[in-house]
C-alpha cells in the first residue's frame, strides 16, 4: 500500500471537526442575513412619512389668511408655465438648435425675455419639481429623492433609508396660494410628487388633474383624471402631448372670465420617446427632434388659443425643464446631463411673455432658478409670503419688466441632500466628490476617482473645463467657507422653519 493511500485514509478518518465549525457558521450566517433581509423587509411595509403637525396647522391658517379676489379691482393675471421634462438647454432655436425646428418657442421668447443663466433646483425630476412648486430648494421643502410606484425598488430603498417619498403635506405650493385666492387651478400632465394621498395633486391645490404621477418609463403608469384612475396601463404615450395641450386649452376657454393657473407638465422629452404618427420623420434630429418639435406644436396651440380668446395681454407664460436632458439631447455644449451638478445637468431654458408688460426680445444673463417661481406669483397677486418657513426664491417680476434688481448673487447646487457646488457671479466652486468615470469596465477606478475641489470661472468658460483655483486662491476660500457655513445652517434648520 502506498504512502499516498495511507495519509488518504487517516485524513478521511479524522473527525470533521473544522467542517463542522464551518458549517455552523454558515448557517449562523445565513439566519442572519435572514433576520436581516426580514427586518428590511418590515421596514419597508410598515414606513409612514410624518407629517409635520405644526406646520400643517400653520399652512392651513396661512392660505385661509388670503385675501379673495375681488370682483371690483382689476382682473389679476392668468398665469401659465409649461414645464418640459429632461428638455436640454441646446435643444431650442432660440438657445442655438440648429437640428430641431422651434417657431413657436423661438416666437414666445422673440416676444418676451429670454434667460441665459436659469438653473432648475436639482438635476433630477421630482426636487426640482418640489422645488418649482413651492419657492424652495429640496432639502428645505422636504423632498431630495425620486417619487416611484410603491413596487419600485427606488420605494423600497427610500422607506429603508427612512427618506420621504412625498411632498410632505405641509408644504406651501403655487397652486395652493392661487386657489385659496379664488384662481381656477389645473395640471395637465406629469406630477411625480407622491402617488397617494395627501400628496397627489388634488392635495395641493390643484382643482383639475389630467396627467400621470410618474415619469413615463416607470410602472405601472395609469392616466388619472383628478383622483380616478382615467385609462389603465399600458397607456397610449403617443397621444399625451395633444392630450395635455388640449386639456389645459378646455380649461382656459372653459375660465376665459375667471383668473386661472394653468401648469402644462409635460411627459416628454424623457425617455421612451412617443410621438404622433403625423410628427414622425419629419426633424433633423430624429425621433427626439420629432418629439421637441410636437412638443413646440403645443406651446403653439397654447398661445393661439390665449390670442383667440383675448388673453395674452393678461397672462404671464412662463416655459422652462426640470433638469438638463438625458441620454439624448442637447446642452449647448454644456458639461454634465442630468444627474450632474455640472451646468448640462442643471442650467435649463427659460422664457417668460407678457405683452405689455415684460419688454419682448430681452435676452437676461442674471442668475435665477425655479425656485423663484413661486415668489413671483406672491409678488404678482400683491401676497404676502409665509412667517412659518424660509423662501429660498425671489421674485422675477423686477427683473423681467426691467425695475431693476437681480434675482441672485449666489445659487447653490444640490444632489440628493448633499451640497456639491454654489455659484457667487461668475465663479462656480465644486467639493471634492467621486465621479464617475463614464464606463461600467472603469468602476473598479471609480473609488480612486475622487476629483476637486474645482473652481471655474463661467464667464470665460461655462464649460467647465479648467481648474483656476491656484490663480483665484481667495475666491475658492471665499466659497469653500460660504458652503460649510451652509452646511452647518442646514443641519441646525434642516427644513428651514422660522
Amino acid at each position: 500500500m502506498s504512502r499516498d493511500s495511507a495519509a488518504a485514509r487517516r485524513s478521511r478518518a479524522k473527525p470533521p471537526t473544522i467542517r463542522k465549525f464551518l458549517g455552523t457558521l454558515l448557517l449562523i450566517a445565513a439566519a442572519a442575513s435572514l433576520l436581516a433581509l426580514a427586518a428590511a423587509a418590515v421596514r419597508v411595509v410598515t414606513f409612514r412619512q410624518q407629517d409635520d403637525a405644526i406646520h400643517l396647522d400653520a399652512k392651513k391658517e396661512y392660505l385661509e389668511s388670503l385675501p379673495r379676489l375681488s370682483t371690483t379691482t382689476p382682473r389679476p393675471a392668468n398665469i401659465v408655465v409649461i414645464l418640459f421634462d429632461d428638455l436640454g438647454y441646446g435643444d431650442l432655436g432660440a438657445y442655438g438648435s440648429r437640428a430641431i425646428d422651434t417657431p413657436h418657442l423661438d416666437a414666445l421668447a422673440a416676444s418676451g425675455a429670454l434667460l441665459t443663466n436659469f438653473y432648475a433646483a436639482a438635476p433630477h425630476c421630482t426636487p426640482s419639481r418640489a422645488a418649482l412648486l413651492t419657492g424652495r430648494y429640496p432639502v428645505h421643502a422636504g423632498l431630495t429623492g425620486v417619487s416611484a410606484p410603491w413596487q419600485s425598488p427606488l420605494t423600497w430603498i427610500s422607506r429603508l433609508a427612512g427618506t420621504n417619498t412625498r411632498l410632505p403635506a405641509e408644504e406651501i405650493t403655487i397652486a395652493d396660494v392661487l386657489r385659496a385666492t379664488g384662481y381656477v387651478t389645473g395640471l395637465f400632465g406629469k406630477w411625480h410628487l407622491g402617488n397617494r394621498s395627501p400628496a397627489l395633486p388634488m392635495d395641493f391645490g390643484f382643482q383639475e388633474f389630467f396627467g400621470v404621477l410618474h415619469s413615463n418609463d416607470m410602472s405601472p403608469l395609469p392616466l388619472y383624471r383628478n383622483g380616478e384612475i382615467a385609462e389603465s396601463h399600458p397607456i397610449d404615450q403617443k397621444t399625451l402631448t395633444r392630450r395635455y395641450t388640449s386639456e389645459a386649452i378646455e380649461l382656459i376657454e372653459r375660465n376665459k372670465d375667471k383668473p386661472f393657473f394653468v401648469l402644462v407638465a409635460h411627459t416628454f422629452p424623457h425617455l421612451p420617446l412617443s410621438v404622433a404618427e403625423d410628427r414622425s420623420g419629419r426633424s433633423d434630429a430624429g425621433l427626439y427632434g420629432d418629439v421637441i418639435e410636437e412638443l413646440d406644436d403645443s406651446v403653439g396651440t397654447i398661445v393661439a388659443a390665449l390670442n383667440r380668446n383675448r388673453l395674452q395681454h393678461d397672462t404671464l407664460v412662463l416655459v422652462t425643464s426640470d433638469n438638463g436632458p438625458w441620454y439624448q439631447g442637447s446642452t449647448a455644449g454644456l458639461r454634465g446631463r442630468k444627474n450632474d451638478i455640472f451646468e448640462g445637468g442643471m442650467r435649463v431654458p427659460f422664457l417668460a411673455a407678457w405683452p405689455g408688460q415684460v419688454p419682448a426680445g430681452r435676452v437676461i444673463s442674471d442668475i435665477a432658478m425655479s425656485i423663484d417661481l413661486l415668489p413671483t406669483v406672491l409678488d404678482l397677486v400683491r401676497l404676502k409670503a409665509p412667517g412659518d418657513r424660509v423662501l429660498d426664491g425671489v421674485s422675477l417680476l423686477p427683473l423681467l419688466q426691467e425695475r431693476g434688481r437681480k434675482p441672485h448673487d449666489d445659487v447653490y447646487y444640490y444632489k440628493n441632500d448633499r451640497l456639491l457646488a454654489m455659484r457667487s457671479g461668475r465663479f462656480k466652486y465644486h467639493r471634492a466628490q467621486y465621479l464617475f468615470p463614464g464606463t461600467l469596465l472603469e468602476l473598479p477606478a471609480m473609488v480612486l476617482s475622487r476629483q476637486g475641489p474645482w473652481l471655474f470661472d463661467l464667464e470665460v468658460d461655462p464649460y467647465e473645463s479648467y481648474d483656476i483655483t491656484q490663480r483665484q486662491p481667495g475666491v475658492a476660500h471665499r466659497l469653500r467657507v460660504a458652503l460649510e457655513a451652509r452646511d452647518r445652517e442646514l443641519a441646525a434648520n434642516p427644513r428651514g422653519w422660522k
